[in-house]
């Protein structure tokens, strides 16, 4: 007679090994090892990005199922600050904007993803140079770039043509910036920006050298009072003066509104605010718009998603959530699909030579931008990040404020500035 086929189990395994356990037992016992569930802790589109991305990860970790926990941009970043702080309900996998990833990593909150066993050091050219910087903490990585925002200038190609203005009347220079706003303003009645705090955002991200940060150097000393930070306030007064911007924030009902009315000419901004444009903000003004190079050939990094491990996170998690985050960030299908769906601009340098970069955008016109953008990227140097940074970022701007709304006097205000920064540098 043939053998019977060998119908070793589990239960008869034990048996072996002399301990025999009942079927009640058995199944007690793997109701107790349930399989592994993963947080992820996120914010639009990047949760949208993630849950997109799981029927390939079920495939890949068929043991492991994921829950994406979403909230705005404002209320994760600032529950994420609490779960850090007090090592409760922390996510396996959090995603961050670019400017919380120095503040998070304060303290050593985030887990270093360079050591053993993630090793993400050998992945570092495969992603965008200046992102991986971005997300390093004294040489350690301890957030992976997931998507970038190459800096760009998007323009109403239709107000420019009523103002008989050409695109490089708005690249050539700042000042030839500024002064083709006084035209936009005379011949077509148009805003130049929505704040003058724009030119502020950009020009202080001018003539960076690799490897300097941006309101503080290496060694953490304040870099606020210097010529870059004077010349962006200095700009920035001459086009509050000028009446060229519409004095409205970001992101605000008056925003939104203005450009479905066609009264800004411009914006300065992430390759992403495109696609939001496109989408949801003026989706009626398809076609009007181009994207250009940002003024006088500056290179500038606008945004960015990092996904991180907290380091108090459960470590029988950890595992998965590198596979998870792996697979977001280095795998090149879905990279390009994050692009394609969410605007998400590719950090792995492998999805760059795809063919959809050559595709017109009809929003703006059949211009084919992403290529701009990419080559933008490229140029962009390394700017990597303080955990002071977002503190830095509101003292400026209060501090700018009281220039344009006050008049209080630049070199004043970068001083007072510098001292604020410093006092909070040494505690």
């Amino acid at each position: 007679m043939k053998n019977a086929p060998d119908r070793t189990t589990r239960r008869t395994a034990l048996a072996a090994a002399g301990c025999v356990l009942s079927l009640p037992a058995v199944t007690a016992l793997r109701a107790a090892t349930p399989p592994l569930t993963l947080t992820v802790a996120a914010f639009p589109a990047v949760d949208e990005i993630v849950k997109a991305a799981l029927p390939r990860f079920r495939e890949l970790q068929p043991e492991v199922s994921v829950k994406v926990i979403s909230r705005q941009f404002t209320d994760h970043h600032g529950a994420m600050t609490t779960a850090l702080s007090t090592s409760s309900q922390l996510p396996d996998v959090m995603a961050l904007e670019v400017g919380y990833v120095g503040r998070f990593a304060q303290g050593g909150g985030l887990e270093d993803l360079s050591a053993a066993p993630y090793d993400a050091q050998r992945h570092r050219t495969a992603w965008v140079p200046y992102a991986v910087d971005q997300g390093s903490d004294g040489g350690r990585i301890v957030a992976v770039p997931s998507d970038i925002g190459p800096g760009t200038l998007l323009y109403r190609s239709d107000i420019l043509q009523r103002a008989g203005l050409k695109e490089a009347d708005l690249t050539a220079s700042w000042d030839a910036y500024v002064e083709a706003g006084r035209a936009l303003k005379a011949r077509a009645g148009a805003y130049l920006v929505a704040h003058a705090r724009d030119l502020k955002d950009i020009v202080i991200r001018t003539g960076l050298a690799s490897g300097e940060g941006l309101y503080f150097d290496r060694d953490s000393r304040v870099l606020v009072d210097t010529p870059r930070f004077a010349r962006a306030f200095e700009l920035a007064v001459q086009v509050r003066k000028a009446g060229l911007d519409a004095r409205v924030s970001a992101w605000s009902n008056e925003w939104t509104t203005a450009f479905r009315r066609g009264t800004l000419a411009t914006q300065m901004s992430g390759a992403w605010l495109a696609g939001h444009l496109a989408n949801w903000l003026a989706p009626d003004t398809r076609g009007q718009w181009r994207a250009a190079p940002l003024p006088g050939g500056v290179t500038a990094a606008y945004g960015g998603s990092f996904l991180a491990i907290p380091r108090r996170a459960d470590p029988a998690r950890k595992a998965a959530a590198w596979e998870l985050i792996r697979l977001l960030t280095l795998d090149r299908t879905r990279q390009l699909a994050a692009f394609k769906a969410q605007d998400a601009f590719p950090a792995l340098v492998a999805a760059h030579d795809d063919a959809f970069f050559a595709e017109p955008l009809p929003f703006l016109g059949g211009q084919a931008a992403r290529q701009l953008w990419r080559e933008t990227a490229r140029r962009i140097a390394a700017v990597p990040v303080h955990r002071q940074d977002a503190f830095a970022d509101e003292v400026v701007n209060t501090e700018l404020d009281k220039v344009l709304d006050q008049g209080k006097a630049v070199a004043a205000a970068l001083a007072d500035a510098r001292r604020q920064l410093e006092r909070r540098a040494r505690r």
